[in-house]
């Protein structure tokens, strides 16, 4: 708070302001530094940008006279505040832009337990001891607010730390990365929010204050929805908006961070309430991710969490009571976390497994709103001189590299247990969270994949997380623009990665905002630029690191104005080969007609028709699993059709949802029959015994079979229903040798497909519905946080 006051105080500054940069700039290379080092031994960049700062600083280095001399000067500690500020407000507003909203609503109850469950538990220990570190530091006034602060350093978690440490070790996507993530946002804010609440009642005038910060924020998120919708309205034939109105957002935020903070408060929580509250459709937010991100990650956090260490002194644990005290509070911090934590965990029936510790150390992390509050006008009497200050900045430290290390050990022991194994659908519940990547070439395939998005959303408000990732083929010569920054347009970005796709990644940005703006799902884009021949690398590799369960493919030809099918580039249809050879997860290839369009299904009027075709089989299980999300949508009228060989019934049978199927009434003779032929039948069988008895009873589902002899029989059958529908969902095959597809092999031309799938995409079968092909991924499941 007074950083913004006294900042401007300064006799000379112009010297200082150079040699604070400099000092900065130096603490961010050895930081950078660090995390190269370490990296390798699987410690994540905070901890070793932390550790950096307590080499640099007044333990270690700082006492040669020369790296003192430049580091630490008399006028540097304001403008180190001044700078903190900044970042403050920064990584705070990104925190809030990037923050997973619809994850938080699906899980309030299970991340608000954990949060505060640990917040207890340390604020139950803090005011345990605070009366023992009272009488051991001596202090003498203030001691009501003394306590309050400790508990708050022992049970606060540090979000940027925690966000940035997850995203290091691959656990951002993961549910228990989720949960610590939103967990120790919402006990951060919880933290500040007490603390400014203190404030305001122990200072006079400090309530109405408090009121005020509150208009503020409220009047910020509002005029940046309004700004948001110009902004995108009048760039609307640009990829970003351009740089003077990215600076007025900026500057508004910043303007009233100030404000909140020269009148005695803190901006952590406005920030961030302010970045949650930002519009996420349209090139607005486009643009601050893509400005803000590579800035923050790579610059801002990284010298915050160096300077961070560089504040630790060891001469703050010079004495035998310092050292006690210090080591009380990390102790009670740790066991305080875990105690709440697995003690959440068993009251919401989670598994107290390694997930359950590892959360439990994540959210001992250390870093944020603990300096806020140790900074708290640090030479003033009120807050207990600068010994003190030194001595609970060094237990922030201390948390950070204890917790740090210990989580990444625990991952490197239970790699295996921690691995994504949600890799395909059938053993999902409908109702679950289902992450998918949905790739696309050209723009005219977005259409049909945001379709797709669409209508396995289900039901209004189902748990779906869409990634929409552009393939770019990397150009041979690449082509780049000599060009300074002054030169470039407005709007414009200085790396020429960015004109990878050229006008396409406009046509497929816009897609995506109206498809957001109409359905209100956000869709995640990823941009992968790289040769063919090694372009499917980058798509399983990222499906692993994002945990998705289903990758959607466009198929190698495309649909002309005149009906017919014309072939793209043999590479991409290489690269879908490779695709659904290596995908860590389920695939699905879209031959799109153009007729699962997402502005169809919002229609009020719009009812269309989709079969799942069920031959048997893993991959035709996956359809049927897929399928289930499809029919929770109100604008689709899903039957599933079942061809059986002959033998099992003399005609073929149609069932409503509202009659029982004659199948399924044959009595367990036919089961055993069925089982003693192939175990996969077996597996068939009760598969659809319980999805009949749960779909198809209960009338969401219409369903029926088909008794055939032969390949031909099947042929004739699907010509006969070919104009029914405007979606079939096969899979791709995988049924062993079945009498309903012999034959229909000899003209295969797209292996890729299937069987079935490859004729209802020929043109020779001369069919107008769009087919879609799922191949499912062998996998095994388990248990996770957010099972029911």
């Amino acid at each position: 708070m007074d950083a913004t006051a006294n900042i401007m105080c300064q006799e000379d500054p112009v010297n200082p302001v150079v040699s604070t940069c400099l000092q900065v700039c130096g603490i961010l290379v050895v930081s950078h530094l660090f995390h190269l080092i370490f990296k390798p031994l699987g410690q994540p960049g905070p901890v070793a940008q932390v550790l950096a700062g307590l080499v640099l600083g007044p333990t270690l280095l700082c006492r040669i006279y020369v790296i003192e001399r430049f580091f630490i000067k008399p006028n540097s500690a304001e403008y180190y505040r001044f700078y903190a500020f900044f970042a403050r407000i920064f990584f705070m507003f990104l925190l809030g832009l990037e923050f997973d909203v619809p994850f938080l609503k699906r899980n309030l109850h299970l991340v608000t337990t954990v949060a505060y469950g640990g917040f207890m538990a340390c604020g139950i220990f803090g005011a345990a001891i605070s009366w023992f570190i009272i009488r051991e530091l001596t202090i003498s006034y203030n001691k009501i607010a003394f306590a309050i602060v400790t508990i708050i350093l022992i049970a606060n978690s540090a979000s940027p730390v925690v966000i940035r440490l997850a995203a290091d070790l691959k656990l951002d996507t993961s549910d228990v990365g989720r949960l610590a993530m939103s967990s120790s946002l919402i006990n951060e804010m919880s933290c500040s929010l007490l603390f400014s609440l203190v404030v305001a009642f122990t200072e006079d005038g400090m309530f109405k204050t408090l009121l005020l910060s509150i208009f503020l924020t409220a009047s910020l998120i509002l005029v940046n929805c309004y700004l948001v919708i110009w902004f995108n309205t009048k760039s609307r034939n640009q990829k970003f908006i351009n740089n003077s109105q990215v600076l007025l957002i900026l500057v508004l935020l910043i303007s009233v961070s100030m404000i909140i903070e020269s009148s005695g408060l803190y901006s952590t929580v406005h920030c961030f309430l302010v970045g949650m509250m930002f519009p996420r459709e349209g090139k607005t937010t486009r643009t601050l991710l893509h400005k803000l991100t590579y800035a923050v990650h790579n610059f801002v956090l990284p010298s915050y969490f160096g300077f961070t260490g560089f504040q630790f002194n060891i001469s703050s644990l010079s004495t035998i009571d310092n050292v006690i005290v210090a080591l009380v509070m990390v102790s009670l911090s740790i066991a305080g976390k875990i105690l709440g934590t697995l003690l959440a965990c068993y009251y919401l029936k989670i598994p107290l497994n390694i997930e359950a510790v590892i959360l439990a150390f994540i959210l001992n992390l250390k870093g944020h709103a603990d300096l806020v509050v140790v900074d708290a006008s640090p030479n003033s009497e009120k807050w207990w001189g600068e010994d003190i200050r030194r001595l609970l900045l060094s237990v922030i430290v201390l948390n950070t590299l204890m917790a740090g290390p210990v989580v990444s050990f625990i991952m490197r022991k239970q790699e295996v247990q921690l691995t994504h194994n949600r890799t395909s659908i059938e053993c999902l519940d409908p109702e679950s969270e289902l992450r998918m990547i949905c790739c696309v070439y050209k723009p005219r395939n977005a259409s049909g994949q945001l379709g797709l998005c669409s209508a396995l959303r289900g039901k209004q408000g189902a748990a779906i997380t869409p990634y929409l990732m552009h393939l770019v083929e990397l150009p041979k010569r690449r082509k780049k623009k000599n060009l300074m920054y002054h030169q470039l347009q407005d709007g414009d970005q200085f790396s020429d990665e960015d004109e990878y796709g050229g006008n396409d990644v406009m046509e497929i940005n816009e897609a995506v905002d109206i498809f957001s703006s109409e359905t209100k799902i956000f869709v995640r884009q990823i941009k992968a630029v790289s040769s063919f021949p090694t372009m499917y690398e980058d798509v399983c590799s990222q499906a692993e690191d994002l945990r998705v369960s289903l990758i959607f493919l466009p198929f190698h030809k495309h649909q002309r104005i005149d009906g017919k099918m014309e072939k793209g580039k043999d590479e991409m249809r290489s690269t879908n080969q490779k695709i659904i050879r290596h995908a860590p997860c389920s695939v699905g290839i879209l031959v799109d007609r153009g007729c699962l369009e997402f502005q169809r299904l919002l229609a009020p009027d719009s009812l269309q028709s989709v079969a799942t075709l069920f031959f048997g089989g893993p991959d035709d299980r996956e359809a049927i699993a897929c399928s289930k999300r499809l029919a929770m949508h109100h604008h689709l009228n899903l039957t599933v059709i079942r061809f059986l060989p002959s033998e099992f019934g003399e005609e073929d049978v149609n069932v409503s949802s509202s009659t029982a199927s004659p199948h399924f009434n044959l009595g367990n003779e036919v089961f055993m029959s069925i089982a003693r032929r192939n175990p996969e039948n077996k597996r068939d069988d009760v598969y659809m015994d319980e999805f009949y008895k749960r779909y198809v009873s209960s009338g969401q589902i219409g369903y029926v079979e088909k008794n055939l002899r032969d390949g031909a029989e099947t042929l004739q059958a699907l010509r006969d229903i070919g104009d029914m529908y405007s979606l079939f969902i096969v899979g791709k095959g995988r049924r062993g040798c079945s009498p309903l597809t012999t034959g229909m092999s000899d003209w295969e031309e797209c292996p890729e497909l299937g069987v079935v799938g490859d004729l209802l995409a020929s043109m020779d079968f001369d069919i107008k519905s769009s087919v879609l092909v799922i191949q499912q991924h062998r996998h095994t499941s388990s248990k996770s946080f957010t099972d029911d």
